[in-house]
């Protein structure tokens, strides 16, 4: 049996396959992990569909190994074609009718080097996140004893040690602070370590040398970059890279009236993170310069407020990484 295309409801260890071959005969059946790649090669699709979730790139790039097309989806734009009540059989199907239309944007099947970088990202963002979590619970604990300290983990990290030294604990108190210390001093060593393996990686990447070379863009944005978008050719424009980023407001239109919000929740959060945080380092600096484009960011935070400036900075920054990643160019200021 041939089919065109075969929709495959992704999952850890259960999957569901959906078809119809050129006669009209519909394929819907239950497969082990085991048997899918078995099952898929017997039944021959040119098109394999799948939301774009956990494995689907695995999958993605091992169905591509045997020639066939892959058609990675979001799951957001799935939703609305699933009829009935949710199970494996009407998620494949719903995969299926989506896959087939004429309109629908795909997203790219990643590489293992896109993939494993991305993995790193994901690591240190976890490590940063204890860490938060860490000095938290440890101002919160201090406080307790009479002990406070500034907001900011450099201050925290500088201030703590001497402030533990002085503060009039108990034998025990002093125990578990001390404990707590050398908690956190072990995620500083863990995201020093991050941090120097993607420093590493950028200055092996010609992609990422070229993105540092713009003003706020540093090693972990710039890996960022290249393991979310690789060369950025699958998005027709930058605006479209920085729509998907989540730069761009929420857009409410009927009637030929257009409404724009803020920023919305569909976004790649841990991207936006980044490129943002570069974007206020950016604008921190506006002040002392005299150049065209401060001139423009100083405007814009004059009419909009600081906040909207970072995000209109964010925004012009990934547009140009955009054309230097498609383009193969390095920056050129104003």
């Amino acid at each position: 049996m041939a089919l065109n295309t075969l929709a495959i409801d992704v999952g850890k260890n259960s999957f569901h396959v959906f078809g119809i071959d050129k006669d009209g005969v519909i394929v819907s059946r239950k497969v082990s992990r085991a048997k899918l790649a078995a099952t898929v090669e017997r039944l021959d699709p040119k098109i394999v569909a799948m939301e774009a979730c956990g494995s689907a790139h695995h999958w993605g790039r091992l169905f591509q190994a045997a020639g066939r097309a892959v058609r990675l989806i979001n799951a957001y734009f799935v939703k609305p074609f699933v009829r009935g009540s949710k199970n494996d059989a009407t998620d494949a199907q719903a995969i299926f009718e989506a896959a087939s239309r004429p309109t629908m944007r795909f997203v790219p099947v990643k590489s293992l080097e896109c993939q494993d970088l991305q993995s790193l990202h994901r690591i240190r963002d976890r490590l940063v996140h204890n860490r938060t979590s860490l000095i938290n619970h440890t101002r919160g604990l201090l406080a307790e004893h009479g002990v406070v300290l500034p907001q900011g983990a450099k201050r925290f990290t500088v201030q703590v040690g001497e402030a533990v030294a002085e503060a009039a604990l108990s034998d025990l108190a002093r125990e578990l602070f001390l404990d707590l210390l050398d908690q956190l001093g072990d995620v500083d060593r863990r995201i020093a370590r991050v941090d120097t393996r993607l420093v590493a990686i950028c200055r092996e990447n010609a992609a990422c040398q070229r993105l540092v070379g713009m003003p706020g863009i540093g090693p972990v944005v710039a890996t960022a970059l290249v393991a979310a978008v690789d060369d950025g050719r699958h998005f027709r424009s930058g605006r479209d890279l920085a729509a998907w980023i989540g730069l761009v407001p929420r857009q409410y239109t009927t009637g030929g009236k257009p409404k724009l919000g803020g920023i919305g929740r569909r976004a790649n959060h841990y991207l936006r993170r980044q490129i943002v945080h570069g974007a206020r380092a950016v604008m921190s600096q506006a002040g002392r310069r005299s150049d065209p484009r401060a001139e423009w960011m100083k405007g814009v935070a004059a009419r909009r407020g600081f906040n909207r400036a970072v995000i209109a900075v964010a925004n012009k920054m990934a547009r140009a990484a955009w054309a230097m990643l498609v383009r193969e160019e390095t920056y050129a200021p104003a």
